[in-house]
């Protein structure tokens, strides 16, 4: 059975079940975006509601996805009516809550309600976090190998971090490669920039973000939201682990998260990141209130590369970092 899901939950759960775990957002951005975004609205979705809603909508319908988890707070307030227009379809759905409160003892219902629904032993999920855990430890290798020795470039640790979210489907097989990456990696010379960003915010849809970064002589060496996909805390207990993941609550605590970070990883400045028609570009008014480094907030709405105006405004963010 192929579980779809809206947005990064327990995923140890589906894992210990015996099913296969699938990163709706990774499906659609990966794929033919723009048409999965044309479909949804040609069936009816509006023009000024976020492509990503509208990109998995269209994946669930398009691929062979036996039931959604979604995630129906601490993420997206338009995954409620996903979720129905997805029951509409016939598609089975599964509401999961990260509690706004980050309450522990709120988010242990939930994640009970989970493994009862799939009928699965917590003691079965706790074997599997530490399969997963063993991953994760090689990702924070992968992510110490990007702001620690300047080997891995935004771009990767993005794409591997991003993908954690479900690990491809197939933990083992996702190890293999990423293995070998790390391998190639830690052999290779260091890269040569002149600017050291953070990025924050949700993954981009914007393709050619990050080679624009290199391009101008910039390397994003902290991925902020990826890097919370990869659960790099490695709590023993899993509702610890997931109130340390900070993407579900408040922007208080991923700020908490984010100015330790621009200290460790000696950030120049950081780029925050907001979807059109997202809430959350609400938060980059406290972002950029509490953070005490430069700051350019960028916004994308359609799949695709980078317009004239944005590359415009990065080129002179930059050029005023080296002046």
């Amino acid at each position: 059975m192929i579980i779809g899901f809206t947005s990064s939950f327990p995923v140890e759960v589906i894992y210990a079940a015996g099913y296969k775990p699938v990163d709706l957002n990774n499906v659609f951005i990966t794929g033919n975006a723009k048409k999965y975004v044309e479909d949804a609205e040609f069936e009816g979705y509006p023009r000024n509601i976020c492509s990503w809603i509208k990109g998995m909508y269209s994946v669930v319908l398009s691929s062979d996805i036996d039931a959604v988890i979604g995630v129906v707070e601490g993420d997206c307030s338009n995954t409620h009516s996903l979720m129905s227009t997805l029951q509409d379809k016939g598609i089975k759905i599964i509401p999961f809550s990260f509690p706004y409160n980050r309450n522990k003892v709120e988010l242990e219902k939930e994640i009970k309600e989970l493994e009862d629904y799939f009928l699965v032993e917590h003691s079965k999920v706790l074997e599997m976090k530490e399969r997963l855990d063993q991953i994760r430890k090689k990702l924070v290798q992968l992510d110490k190998l990007t702001y620690m020795e300047n080997k891995v470039t935004g771009l990767e640790n993005h794409l591997w971090l991003v993908n954690s979210s479900d690990f491809n489907g197939g933990p083992n097989n996702f190890e293999n490669r990423l293995d070998e990456f790390i391998l190639e990696a830690e052999n290779r010379e260091p890269l040569k920039f002149n600017v050291r960003l953070g990025y924050l915010g949700v993954p981009p849809i914007i393709s050619d973000l990050y080679d624009f970064f290199l391009e101008n002589d910039a390397n994003v060496v902290f991925n902020e939201i990826q890097r919370q996909f990869a659960m790099p805390y490695l709590e023993e207990n899993l509702t610890d682990q997931y109130l340390k993941y900070t993407y579900p609550y408040s922007v208080f605590d991923r700020l908490e998260d984010i100015k330790v970070e621009i200290k460790k990883r000696k950030l120049n400045a950081v780029i925050s990141y907001s979807q059109s028609f997202c809430h959350r570009q609400i938060d980059n008014i406290l972002l950029k209130k509490y953070i005490d480094i430069p700051f350019l907030t960028i916004e994308g709405d359609q799949p695709g590369d980078l317009d004239a105006r944005t590359k415009l405004r990065i080129e002179s963010f930059l050029d005023m970092l080296r002046y």
